[in-house]
């Protein structure tokens, strides 16, 4: 497969995907590496691990390749994507409920710097500053894991990633409607975990010194995808 290059510009993701149903042995793997970050940071923010986020990616990748001929056309590409990918994710958390309770894994923050939304001027940022991002960024983590796994999909694709709820309803197969309650039961979920809401208190105004969970959750980082096998 492709790496993290676009690899072949000219052709659209659509132009990609029917390549590789008429057989282009190179034309998926060009398409995985023009989104491979995107959907590596959501596989792990949904899985919680690195280890269970790239089993996650593989399954996703794997039904998406077999798949590519149910492809309809009724959204984007990168839409599609997401959707096979988180659905597999969630296939995986639901499986694994019965059977054991996931914690992130100490090493995470040590992949920091090489998120997908990182900014470039971090290395220069105060130390005691970092520390408190990073302290920031693991309670929203350890908190987020705790999520029933359909509001965890629904707040990493809204407000880690960054979607529109309109197109996070056509990656999750749901109403408008239900992506909105998702997160809104979500967010008040997490702020309680947090500790930040307390009774009577303005969510979207949390007191000096408490984190703010929305914005935690779209500042923590995440890995970038190790390269494909093969």
């Amino acid at each position: 497969m492709s790496g993290g290059s676009d690899g072949d510009p000219d052709r659209t993701d659509a132009d990609l995907l029917q390549a590789h149903i008429d057989g282009d042995p190179e034309a998926f793997g060009v398409l995985f590496g023009r989104h491979r970050d995107r959907l590596w940071a959501v596989a792990l923010r949904t899985m919680g691990n690195p280890e269970d986020a790239a089993d996650g990616l593989q399954d996703g990748l794997i039904a998406a390749y077999r798949r590519a001929a149910s492809f309809r056309g009724e959204a984007a590409v990168t839409t599609w994507l997401h959707r096979v990918v988180v659905n597999a994710c969630l296939d995986r958390i639901r499986a694994a409920r019965v059977r054991r309770t996931e914690t992130l894994p100490d090493d995470l923050e040590e992949y920091g710097d090489r998120g997908s939304r990182i900014s470039a001027t971090l290395a220069t940022e105060d130390p005691a500053v970092l520390a408190v991002r990073d302290e920031r960024r693991q309670l929203v983590l350890d908190a987020l894991a705790q999520l029933p796994a359909e509001q965890r999909a629904a707040l990493v694709l809204v407000d880690m990633e960054g979607y529109p709820v309109a197109e996070v309803a056509q990656i999750l197969d749901c109403a408008v409607g239900t992506v909105k309650s998702r997160c809104s039961r979500g967010r008040v979920r997490l702020a309680e975990l947090l500790g930040v809401l307390r009774p009577g208190s303005d969510a979207d105004h949390p007191e000096p010194g408490n984190p703010d969970p929305a914005e935690s959750v779209r500042s923590s980082s995440a890995p970038r995808a190790p390269p494909p096998d093969g």
